[in-house]
């Protein structure tokens, strides 16, 4: 939505104000249909359709975006910009008849037109807007700003494709285009007036104090605009999306001489700025391409933030005291340096002025403690293709370390430790200490995330700017993650404390005394039931594989990577099935293991974790001695809506990464929203899930995060665990000689022996306690009415979890932002 404002008084439309019953939306869907779509009953298709219903809702949000823009504006609201390189958003139209109000409506319009609506429902492709969990974490952050009203908007990139499609070919990965705008976007409006410059290479001409950037090679960012509805259309937020485009179009010359290739050439090499999310950064091209798509957004947002300013304002001795801006991890660290430039090259403000004012509007948010993935970029790279910004953080540097020298004088290490360059080998720009430098709060994701940031990675900054660092535990949006993903428990909670929770997590609360009720506990597992058959239903169109739905749903859904440890799960799922083999009579709890998840395309190790399971389940699935006391499933292409239909179905949520390496996580969060009981390490949220829920109702196992440290001090040695127990050898063995590889047997080798080699994430040391732990879970599901008894406890100490809750600590506590609509 343009935040354009016409000077005159605004003219209300009848169109405004559009009725939300059954009637009107029918005839809404026609109307679009005709005269938006451009077709006619008789010849419209099922896109055609779903197109007419988007647009119809779409319009009955219009009026309450232009007043939320309207009032921020009028109000003079200090505004947040939120930078993430991610929004993993999700289908947008059920969350927007949700938000709407209006879901058995727009299904009772569609059923009067002869429409099927889940089919209508399902054409939506997912945006491609994001990978894992920090792009995920964005979209329920817009949502909670809309539905808390916070004024504000997202800022990051409309990529042409998502990170990649994934198929499994021959229980192998295989990444395809995943070109989520093939049939356009209806939800989002073209604005070519926010349309900015963004410059690459080129050379600095110095003249005295000033530094001009010159000879460049341009881009042309535009903005699309796409509507974020809070819920009951509280009020709506803008995620406003960067498309690159070239400053010129073809070569006309070339083309005319039928050199069609560079004709183009000049136009594509600019437009694949915003092509992909995700490039592969193996290659040196990979990685420029990647600090060229940080630097586009991040110039693009920032400047347009500046438009926006200027208009309203003009004196930059306010710009703190109206604008907010946040970094959603590292990505958008070029941030700190282009808004220098615009303070001082193009605003002509001095630089300690633009400085002081840099370090009053810049917030960041740390999504890691691992020191490889704290992002770097080549010095020389940098200075390629930005060597304005190298200059301005060299300057920035100089000033840093000599205040740090003052302060300290003497330690020369530590000048070493907390320079803005790493001089050791290459040297290399921090993006994550510039970030740093430059706010006035950072803060980690969960409480055991932000004390370990203050005493590791962060340890040197902490000591200079301790009041700096903060927590802001993570949270989930309840409208999708309950709301709209799990009707039949959603509907079960409003029938028994009402529909306040949605907006007020904490109403969960009133389901603890249920717990013991027969009648909820016989409702809430029907519930269940119900979403683990819809979810038996996909697995066996998507795979082929026939699962019961009455077995212990198992399920670890997340990004391929070592330290969530995917593989430590297949050890464990590869000694169940020995032992099965070996005691074939015994009371077995019949499992059914479901994993979901995407490895980056250079990702070696984790694309090989992808085929191991697919080879234990070939193995396993096709062993008539098991029969259903044990499945095993991949399912290809994780995303957001496949999610939606597995987080409701899961009886056990896998959170199992070393402790002291997953930041936070949201998905198990999801999960224990959702009746899944957690097995989990002392890691992340898992400690404060734990705290709220009862920690006698999750799954706690393995070494501690000091545990883990003292182990790996002390010279840990993997061998010995295999050596000392016979399931785990056995495991490991069977994997090594190919018993789930006969045609290839030496093929998970490198799996094999960097687990005994090695072992980095301590698989083999919580190897038996995970075990024991699963046994325990074995011995409460045979007890259905104890194992639910646990759900709903989970599903009621849920409330501290919403991010609505974040997103207020981030308003008052590092924003200093206030809501529109109080």
């Amino acid at each position: 939505m343009s935040d354009t404002q016409p000077t005159a008084d605004p003219v209300t439309f009848e169109y405004d104000h559009l009725d939300n019953d059954v009637d009107a939306l029918r005839k809404s869907i026609t109307n679009q249909l005709i005269y938006t779509v451009g077709r006619d009953q008789r010849s419209a298709n099922s896109a055609d359709w779903f197109f007419a219903l988007f647009h119809a809702v779409r319009d009955r949000m219009m009026h309450r975006w232009r007043e939320t823009l309207a009032t921020a504006q009028d109000s003079d609201a200090k505004r947040v910009y939120y930078l993430s390189m991610e929004f993993l958003t999700g289908r947008a139209l059920t969350n927007a008849l949700l938000s709407v109000g209006i879901m058995d409506e727009a299904r009772t319009a569609c059923t009067q037109l002869g429409l099927d609506f889940d089919a209508l429902i399902d054409l939506e492709t997912d945006a491609g807007l994001g990978n894992g969990g920090l792009g995920r974490l964005a979209a329920c952050f817009l949502d909670s700003m809309a539905t808390v009203g916070v004024p504000g908007m997202g800022y990051g990139i409309r990529y042409d494709y998502g990170m990649f499609a994934q198929r499994i070919v021959h229980g192998r990965q295989v990444e395809e285009p995943d070109y989520w705008l093939v049939n356009g976007n209806p939800w989002e409006f073209m604005r070519p007036e926010f349309s900015y410059p963004v410059h690459f290479g080129g050379r600095l001409v110095q003249a005295g104090d000033d530094v001009r950037w010159v000879e460049t090679d341009d881009v042309v960012a535009t903005a699309y605009d796409t509507g974020v509805p809070g819920h009951e259309l509280r009020s709506v937020a803008t995620m406003r999306l960067w498309t690159a485009r070239a400053t010129s179009g073809i070569n006309l010359d070339a083309f005319n001489k039928g050199d069609y290739m560079r004709a183009v050439e000049a136009k594509n090499a600019s437009e694949n700025v915003s092509r992909v999310l995700y490039p592969d950064d193996s290659t040196d091209h990979g990685k420029e391409l990647r600090l060229r798509q940080e630097y586009f957004f991040v110039s693009a947002s920032l400047q347009d933030i500046v438009r926006r300013f200027k208009k309203h304002q003009g004196n930059f001795d306010l710009f703190a005291d109206r604008v907010a801006i946040h970094l959603n991890d590292t990505h958008p660290a070029l941030a700190v340096p282009e808004l220098m430039r615009l303070l001082v090259d193009e605003q002509r403000l001095e630089w300690d002025n633009a400085w002081n004012i840099c370090k009053k509007v810049f917030s960041y948010t740390n999504h890691t403690l691992m020191q490889e993935a704290l992002e770097t970029w080549p010095v020389d790279m940098m200075g390629r293709l930005l060597p304005r910004h190298l200059r301005i953080i060299y300057d920035l540097n100089a000033n840093f370390l000599a205040e740090v020298h003052e302060r300290f004088p003497g330690e020369n290490d530590l000048l070493r430790r907390v320079s803005l360059i790493d001089e050791r080998g290459q040297r290399r720009v921090r993006m994550a200490y510039l970030s740093v430098l430059a706010s006035h709060k950072v803060n980690g994701v969960s409480a055991l995330h932000s004390q370990l940031m203050v005493q590791t990675i962060f340890a040197d900054f902490a000591r200079l700017y301790p009041e700096r660092f903060c927590n802001k535990t993570n949270g989930i949006t309840p409208r999708r993650w309950l709301s709209q993903a799990n009707r039949p428990l959603a509907g079960l909670i409003d029938a028994r404390i009402g529909t306040d929770w949605r907006r007020n997590l904490d109403e969960l609360a009133q389901l603890r005394p249920l717990a013991t009720d027969p009648e909820f506990v016989s409702a809430f597992q029907e519930a269940k039931a119900q979403n683990k058959r819809r979810l038996a239903e996909r697995i066996a169109a998507e795979t082929g594989v026939i699962v019961n739905p009455n077995s212990l749903f198992d399920v670890q859904i997340k990004r391929m990577h070592e330290y969530k440890r995917q593989l430590l799960n297949v050890l464990h799922v590869v000694t169940r099935y020995q032992q099965i083999l070996a005691r074939p009579h015994a009371d077995w709890v019949p499992r059914t293991v479901v994993f979901a998840g995407k490895a980056a395309s250079a990702y070696f190790m984790a694309k090989l974790v992808i085929k191991l399971i697919n080879d234990v389940a070939r193995v396993v699935n096709h062993d008539k001695r098991i029969g259903d006391k044990l499945k095993v499933v991949f399912i290809p292409n994780y995303r957001v809506s496949l999610a939606e239909v597995i987080i409701p179905a899961a009886d056990l949520s896998e959170q199992i990464s070393t402790a002291g390496t997953e930041a936070s996580g949201t998905g198990n969060m999801k999960f224990a929203l959702n009746g899944a009981l957690t097995i989990g390490t002392w890691d992340g949220a898992n400690i404060e899930i734990a705290e709220n829920v009862g920690l006698e109702h999750i799954f706690i196992f393995g070494h501690r995060t000091e545990q883990v440290a003292a182990l790996r001090a002390s010279g840990y040695n993997p061998r010995r665990y295999y050596d000392n127990n016979y399931d785990l050898k056995t495991a490991i063995d069977r994997i090594a000689e190919g018993a789930f590889s006969p045609e290839e047997p030496g093929r998970f080798h490198d799996i094999t022996r960097t687990l005994l080699e090695s072992d980095y994430y301590l698989l083999l040391a919580d190897y038996s306690d995970y075990l024991a732990t699963q046994h325990k879970v074995d011995e409460l599901y045979r007890n259905p009415a104890e194992w639910t008894r646990h759900a709903i406890m989970n599903v009621a100490g849920m409330g501290a979890f919403s991010s609505d809750r974040t997103i207020r600590e981030y308003a008052s506590e590092i924003w200093n932002v206030k809501p529109l609509f109080p």
